[in-house]
């Protein structure tokens, strides 16, 4: 969970989380939401369940949404200015 919050906090400080969102409200973004169990994915986020996660993420990622959204998140990681 922690993870999570500085990925939160660093996304913020780079100016990213603006970017973030706006792949979220998407129609990728949507349909993608549309898919997930929000009670399920809070329930595993609060206890730490990284195989319920993995599940999820794993789901997501096998349709050509959830790929073309890691292909934008990653390029807007890349241009952070890593290494």
């Amino acid at each position: 969970m922690q993870d999570l919050e500085k990925l939160a906090q660093e996304l913020q400080r780079s100016g990213q989380a603006g970017q973030l969102k706006h792949l979220a409200a998407s129609a990728d973004g949507q349909k993608l939401g549309g898919m997930v169990d929000r009670a399920a994915l809070a329930e595993a986020l609060q206890k730490g369940d990284a195989n319920a996660l993995k599940s999820v993420m794993a789901r997501l990622l096998s349709t050509a949404e959830g790929q073309r959204l890691s292909a934008e998140v990653q390029k807007m990681l890349q241009g952070q200015g890593h290494g």
